[in-house]
C-alpha cells in the first residue's frame, strides 16, 4: 500500500476565535492551507468555539508498541490513527527500527518527522532497537542517520551501565562533540535520549538540540540550556514508569534502582524548574516503547500537573511545538491542521477530550 485515493479537496470555511491571537475571525481553507479573504462557495464546517493549533506528540515511535516491533502498514496506521483522534497532528518520531515512511505519504494520518534509527553503543541500550556502534564510528552512523531522517537524528546517551551498576554516560565528550558538530555540518539536529545527570554537561557542551526525558536536569545547568536554545522533551508519563523498572532492576542493580526512583520522585520538580529558567519546554509522550499511543493529552495533564500554567503547556504543545518543527501555527498561508472547541481550552481542559472538529492538511478527519 503506497497511499489513498483523494479526489480534489473542496474549499472549506470556519469561522471561531482564534488562538493565540484571541481574534474571532472567518478562514477559508484551500488546497490544505489557511486564507484570509473571502472564497466563494465555501463549505462551512464550523461556526463558533475556539481554534488551537493541531498538537505536537515530539516523542513517539511509529511501528513500535508495548509488545515489540511492528512493521505492518495496519498496525502504523492504527497508531497514527490513535495520535490523531486526540488532537496530535504533527509527530516526532524519535528513532524507530521499522520503515515507516508510508504514513508520510497519507493525506489522512498526521505529517510525521522521522529521525531514523537510535543510535546505541553495544550492550548499553535496548537490545534490537537501535543500530548499535563503537565511539570510533559515532560520527560515520550520524551521517548516515542524517540521511535517513527527517533533519533528525537520534542518539542514546545515558545508559545502565553493568559495572557499575547504575545509569552512566555511552559516549566520551569529544566524540559526543565531534557527532553533533557532523549532524549540524549536514542540516539535522540531534535528539538525545538521557535519563541521568552526568551524561548532561557533555551533551550541552556539544550543543545538542534536544533533550530526551531529560529526568537529570539539575538546577545548575538550566541557565545554558536556556541560553544555548536547546529543548527539553520530559515525556513524564514514560518516567512514571520508572518505579516499576526499578523493581525490575532492583535484585541485581540496587544502586540504578535506587536512582531510577530518585529520578521519578524530583521529574515534576525539575521540570517545574526548567521552565521557570526559560528553557523551551515540549510534549511528547514516548509511546510505542512501554506506552500504548495516542497519549498527548495524557502529558498534557501531567505537564500542567508539574506546576507550568495550562496556557503555557497548550502553547508548548500546539503552536511552539509546530513552530520549533519548521511548521506554523493559524497564519495566513499556514498548514490547515487545527482542532476546534467548544470552550477555550486554555481553561478548561475537559473540553480538550472532546473537539468538535479536527482539521487535517485542510480536510475534517475528526
Amino acid at each position: 500500500m503506497t497511499g489513498i485515493e483523494v479526489g480534489p479537496q473542496p474549499v472549506s470555511h470556519l469561522r471561531g476565535v482564534f488562538l493565540p491571537d484571541e481574534v474571532e475571525r472567518d478562514v477559508w481553507i484551500v488546497d490544505g492551507r489557511l486564507r484570509f479573504e473571502p472564497v466563494r462557495d465555501a463549505e462551512t464546517i464550523s461556526t463558533g468555539g475556539w481554534v488551537l493549533p493541531g498538537f505536537v506528540d515530539a516523542h513517539c515511535h511509529i511501528g513500535m508498541s508495548p509488545q515489540g516491533f511492528h512493521p505492518d502498514e495496519a498496525t502504523m496506521t492504527e497508531q497514527a490513527e490513535a495520535n490523531r483522534s486526540t488532537g496530535a497532528l504533527l509527530l516526532r518520531d524519535a528513532g524507530s527500527p521499522v520503515d515507516n515512511r508510508f504514513v508520510q505519504q497519507r493525506d489522512d494520518l498526521p505529517r510525521l518527522i522521522r529521525a531514523g534509527r537510535h543510535i546505541a553503543r553495544p550492550h548499553r541500550y535496548i537490545r534490537g532497537l537501535g543500530v548499535e556502534v563503537e565511539p570510533a564510528d559515532l560520527v560515520a552512523e550520524v551521517a548516515t542517520q542524517a540521511a535517513r531522517g527527517d533533519g533528525w537524528v537520534k542518539i542514546a546517551a545515558d545508559w545502565i551501565d553493568r559495572d557499575l551498576g547504575d545509569l552512566a554516560p555511552v559516549w566520551p565528550d569529544d566524540v559526543l562533540a565531534a557527532a553533533v558538530a557532523k549532524a549540524h555540518e549536514l542540516g539535522a539536529r540531534v535528539a538525545a535520549h538521557v535519563f541521568g545527570e552526568d551524561a548532561l554537561p557533555g551533551l550541552i557542551a556539544a550543543g545538542l538540540d534536544s533533550i530526551e526525558h531529560g529526568s537529570g536536569l539539575t538546577d545548575d545547568l538550566l541557565d545554558e540550556v536556556a541560553r544555548r536554545g536547546i529543548a527539553v522533551v520530559p515525556t513524564l508519563i514514560n518516567i512514571d514508569n520508572f518505579p516499576t523498572i526499578a523493581a525490575q532492576g532492583e535484585a541485581k542493580f540496587p544502586l540504578y534502582a535506587a536512582h531510577m526512583r530518585s529520578l521519578h520522585a524530583t521529574s515534576r520538580e525539575r521540570v517545574r524548574n526548567a521552565w521557570d529558567a526559560g528553557v523551551r519546554i515540549h510534549t511528547g509522550t514516548d509511546s510505542g516503547g512501554s506506552l500504548p499511543h495516542g497519549l498527548i493529552l495524557d502529558e498534557i495533564a501531567a505537564l500542567i500537573g508539574a506546576g507550568i500554567p495550562q496556557p503555557e503547556v497548550l502553547a508548548a504543545a500546539s503552536w511552539r511545538a509546530r513552530e520549533w518543527l519548521g511548521f506554523s501555527g493559524l497564519v495566513e498561508g499556514a498548514e490547515a491542521d487545527l482542532m476546534v472547541y467548544d470552550a477555550d481550552p486554555r481553561i478548561e481542559f475537559s473540553t480538550l477530550a472532546t473537539p468538535r472538529r479536527i482539521v487535517l492538511r485542510g480536510r475534517v478527519v475528526g
